[in-house]
């Protein structure tokens, strides 16, 4: 089993929308993915109320029975898309690939 955790901060404000709407946005666009890749066996995503500078505002846990189906999971047109939006709206990411 592979876990996959990302965690990201995001800019304060981004197209005219605050931290809080595109987190929002951003929490929804991870977790429909669950629906739309096959691949995809397990699915998190928390939006952190820790209020130190050290915390990360948003993270994405998921499990995946190998590495071949992390990989097409990187690679399929929805978590592309997601991928891009996130990418325009993040300050920073940290990412953890593990298998058990």
């Amino acid at each position: 089993m592979i876990k996959h955790i990302v965690m990201w901060k995001i800019k304060k404000n981004v197209d005219e929308l605050s931290k809080e709407k595109n987190l929002k946005k951003m929490k929804s666009m991870l977790e429909e993915l669950k629906e739309k890749i096959s691949v995809i066996h397990a699915l998190e995503v928390g939006c952190n109320f820790n209020p130190s500078t050290m915390a990360y505002d948003i993270v994405l846990y998921s499990e995946f029975r190998n590495k071949d189906d992390l990989e097409t999971y990187q690679k399929h047109p929805d978590h592309v898309r997601v991928s891009d939006f996130v990418g325009s709206i993040r300050e920073s990411r940290a990412v953890v690939d593990y298998e058990m």
